[in-house]
C-alpha cells in the first residue's frame, strides 16, 4: 500500500464517526445559545467545543481553513495544528458556526461544519469575497460558467434539467452589493431564495433540489466558505466556480503571501478540494438539508450529513445522545 493509500485508509477510519462527533460537539455547543442575540458568545463556545474534539482525533491536522490568522484568533487559528500527532498528516477547512447571525436570531440553516483532506490539498484561501456560482449533480461539465450572464447560466440549466427557466430557483444572499444580480436573476423568470447569513448551506443546498427547492447558487460571499462549500460539492459531484476577489494592492499581497499567483484564476471544486475529500455539516437551527439540536429532558438529539469524495458516499446521521455529559 502506497503512502495516499495509507492517508485515504487513515481518513475513512477516522471517519465517518470519529469527525461527526466532532461537528455534533459544536454544534450543541452552538445550540444553547440560540436565539440569545449574542453572535460572539454562540461562535466562541461552538469554536471552544470543536477544538476539544480536534484533539481527540488520531491526526496531524493543519487548520488551512479557520477562525482567522493567528494574531486575529486565540485557537483555530489558521496554521494551528489539532490532534493527537498520532496518525495521518491533513489539511481541515472548518467553521464552527456558519452563520453566527443565523444561530443569534434562531432562525434556518446555522451549521457546524468541517472538511478534511490530504496534505496540501485544500486551497489556502485569504480572508476575502470569492465570486462565486455552484450547481448540483447530474450535469455535464461546463453547463455554468462564471463569466456568462446570470441569464445564460440559468437558461443552460433549466435546458439540461429538462424545465422551464421558471421552474429554477437560484439561492443568493440578501446583501445592497447583489442588487444588479437579483434583478437580473429575476428578469430572466426565475425564482430566487434570498439568505441573510450562511453561504455555505447555500451552496450545499444545490446538491438536492428535489429537497431543499434551490438549484444554483450566484453571487458572492467569503473565500473560506467557498473552499468549505467547494469540499461538499467534490464529494456528491456537484459543480462550482470561484474567483477571488483582490481588489486592492492589500488583497493582492495577502494573497501572494498564501501562494496565490494569478489573482484572476477561476477556481473549479475539485483545484479548492482536491484528492480524497471528508466533509461533515451539524444542524445547529432547523433547515432546509439538516435538524436542528433538539435538547429534550434526558437526551439531546442531532442531525448530520457524512460525505467523502472518492465513494461519493452521503451519510446522514440522526443521533439520539442520552450520555450528556460528553457535551
Amino acid at each position: 500500500m502506497n503512502m495516499a493509500q495509507n492517508i485515504a485508509a487513515g481518513l475513512d477510519r477516522i471517519l465517518t464517526m470519529e469527525v461527526v462527533r466532532v461537528t455534533e460537539r459544536a454544534a450543541v455547543a452552538a445550540a444553547r445559545l440560540r436565539g440569545r442575540g449574542d453572535e460572539k458568545a454562540a461562535d466562541q463556545v461552538a469554536v471552544d467545543a470543536m477544538r476539544q474534539e480536534l484533539n481527540r482525533l488520531a491526526i496531524k491536522g493543519t487548520v488551512v481553513i479557520g477562525e482567522g490568522e493567528r494574531d486575529e484568533a486565540p485557537m483555530l487559528y489558521i496554521g494551528e495544528e489539532v490532534g493527537t500527532g498520532k496518525g495521518p498528516a491533513v489539511d481541515i477547512a472548518l467553521d464552527p458556526l456558519e452563520g453566527t447571525t443565523i444561530c443569534a436570531k434562531n432562525l434556518p440553516n446555522a451549521l457546524a461544519v468541517i472538511a478534511i483532506a490530504e496534505k496540501g490539498s485544500l486551497l489556502f484561501a485569504p480572508d476575502v469575497y470569492m465570486d462565486k456560482i455552484a450547481i448540483g449533480p447530474g450535469y455535464a461539465e461546463g453547463i455554468i460558467d462564471i463569466d456568462a450572464s446570470p441569464a445564460e447560466n440559468i437558461a443552460n440549466l433549466a435546458n439540461a434539467k429538462g424545465v422551464a427557466v421558471s421552474d429554477i430557483t437560484a439561492c443568493i444572499l440578501d446583501r445592497p452589493r447583489h442588487a444588479k444580480l437579483i434583478d437580473a436573476v429575476r428578469a430572466t423568470g426565475a425564482a430566487i431564495r434570498l439568505i441573510g447569513d450562511g453561504d455555505v448551506a447555500g451552496v450545499i443546498h444545490t446538491t438536492d433540489p428535489e429537497e431543499t427547492g434551490i438549484d444554483i447558487y450566484l453571487g458572492t460571499g467569503g473565500a473560506p466558505e467557498g473552499v468549505l462549500a467547494a469540499a461538499a460539492l467534490r464529494c456528491t459531484g456537484g459543480q462550482m466556480q470561484g474567483r477571488l476577489i483582490l481588489d486592492t494592492p492589500e488583497k493582492v499581497a495577502r494573497a501572494e503571501k498564501m501562494g496565490i499567483s494569478d489573482p484572476k484564476r477561476v477556481y473549479r471544486a475539485q483545484d479548492m478540494a482536491r484528492g480524497d475529500v471528508l466533509f461533515a455539516a451539524t444542524g445547529v437551527t432547523d433547515g432546509n438539508l439538516l435538524d436542528g439540536v433538539k435538547f429534550g429532558r434526558t437526551f439531546i438529539t442531532t442531525h448530520t450529513i457524512v460525505l467523502r469524495s472518492s465513494s461519493r458516499t452521503v451519510r446522514e446521521i440522526k443521533a439520539r445522545h442520552q450520555d450528556l455529559d460528553k457535551f
